[in-house]
């Protein structure tokens, strides 16, 4: 009997202290709602000229601001309203979602159903209506093509012309981030590096013995031990040599004289990361990096130290690209398309410093050649960047081949320009 007790206690105490966390999380992501809602979300819609945005929600069908906007329970149809009001509060109110969960936040001003949206929004009569609309981002493009449709049956045809895409909005409310925004980012950033860097150590690799994909499972393993999320699948846990990548987060055993990289990414409280990690797997009798592998790393960092102390907010990303490119040009490094090294005795660089934050590959501002919206998009002050590159230097050891090296961390811009927000890359990471 009194085992059975311990254990009830036991079972209680667990249970209380599970619910103490998601409520501390929830009051944590809940702070930065409201600060976004007090202070982003007036200055985004006022510089795009929006002035009502409406973010619909289906049934089993929500728009991918479902979570950060509150939650709630969504009937048929749900209605996020943001409307400018010409007060320096945007008025907030939900139509057809509603329930404890969402009406707690206290961020919203009114509650009503779905079926008041005509006359909510011929009421305030605005001339610019933001719908999550994207043809190029895909975060920004929630509303359904049915959705679109009724929503115009709703309003009507003189409604249905002031219909314009929320795309740029969307990208500055979620890129441009609140202090307590980017204290959530900065815990992510530590689950992030933590369990890469015990992935890629002794603690879970026996050479000879495991697998890239027994390093893969183990870091999923990691995410659900931590209520975490990601981005990405599988990790990407792969062995580079002369010839490029060898093999990725399959079932190839581990071995001395491996040089193995990893590139993943974690979700907390809807923040993301995008980080890289870089081991070299000893071979018997060695103590240390081989001198070719120390090298090109060292020169990966030095084009990283170019990269950071270049980028600077108020000019486009477009903009920051180039002078970057100029001042590697300037710093000795060469210019090249992705994997496609020269053959010659130059370090190659190319950079792909993407946004990040609100997904691994974030929405806004993007220095990076694969978001050629994003890369016509003002750098702000708060934005996320994934500061990331490769740098490829020949190996004496592989006839002058190449070794490719990757370096990839997560910084904010300030008006100083790039700082970091965990502990970032510093070193070739050793598996005995």
């Amino acid at each position: 009997m009194k085992k059975l007790f311990l254990l009830s206690l036991a079972v209680v105490i667990t249970a209380g202290a599970m619910a103490q966390e998601s409520y501390r999380r929830w009051r944590k992501m809940n702070q930065v709602r409201l600060d976004k809602f007090d202070l982003i979300l007036p200055e985004v819609m006022r510089e795009n000229k929006i002035d009502m945005w409406i973010i619909m929600c289906r049934e089993g069908n929500f728009d991918p601001m479902y979570f950060e906007l509150g939650e709630g329970y969504v009937h048929h149809n749900g209605y996020y309203i943001f409307t400018d009001v010409g007060k320096p509060r945007i008025e907030r109110a939900a139509l057809g979602i509603d329930g404890y969960l969402l009406e707690e936040t206290k961020a919203f001003d009114y509650f009503g159903s779905e079926d008041e949206l005509r006359e909510f929004v011929t009421t305030r009569d605005p001339q610019r209506i933001g719908l999550n609309l994207s043809k190029d981002i895909g975060s920004a493009d929630g509303m359904s093509f049915t959705g679109r449709n009724e929503l115009a049956a709703i309003l009507g045809p003189k409604y249905e012309s002031r219909f314009v895409s929320a795309e740029k909005l969307f990208s500055d409310f979620r890129s441009r981030h609140v202090a307590s925004e980017l204290v959530i980012f900065g815990e992510a950033g530590d689950y992030s590096y933590q369990i890469a860097e015990r992935a890629l150590s002794n603690e879970i690799i026996t050479p000879g013995v495991t697998t890239l994909a027994d390093v893969a499972w183990w870091m999923k393993e990691q995410l659900h031990k931590n209520n975490l999320q990601s981005s990405f699948g599988m990790p990407s846990i792969y062995i580079t040599g002369p010839n490029g990548i060898e093999a990725t987060s399959n079932d190839r055993i581990i071995k001395r004289g491996d040089i193995l990289m990893l590139d993943w990414g974690v979700g907390y409280l809807h923040m993301y990361t995008d980080m890289k990690r870089m081991a070299y797997v000893l071979k018997e009798g060695e103590k240390e990096v081989p001198a070719g592998i120390q090298k090109a790393f060292d020169e990966a960092l030095k084009a990283r130290s170019i990269v950071t102390t270049t980028i600077k907010p108020g000019i486009t990303a477009k903009q920051n690209e180039d002078n970057v490119y100029k001042a590697l040009q300037a710093g000795g490094y060469s210019k090249i398309a992705f994997n496609k090294p020269n053959a010659d005795s130059k370090t190659d660089v190319i950079i792909g410093c993407h946004s990040v934050g609100d997904w691994g590959h974030g929405t806004g501002p993007s220095i990076a050649f694969f978001n050629p919206v994003q890369l016509n998009y003002v750098v702000k002050p708060t934005n996320l960047l994934s500061i990331e590159l490769f740098a490829y230097t020949p190996m004496p050891e592989w006839g002058g081949k190449k070794l490719r090296i990757p370096l990839e961390d997560d910084a904010v811009v300030t008006e100083r320009g790039v700082e970091w927000v965990y502990p970032v890359n510093q070193k070739v990471l050793l598996i005995k």
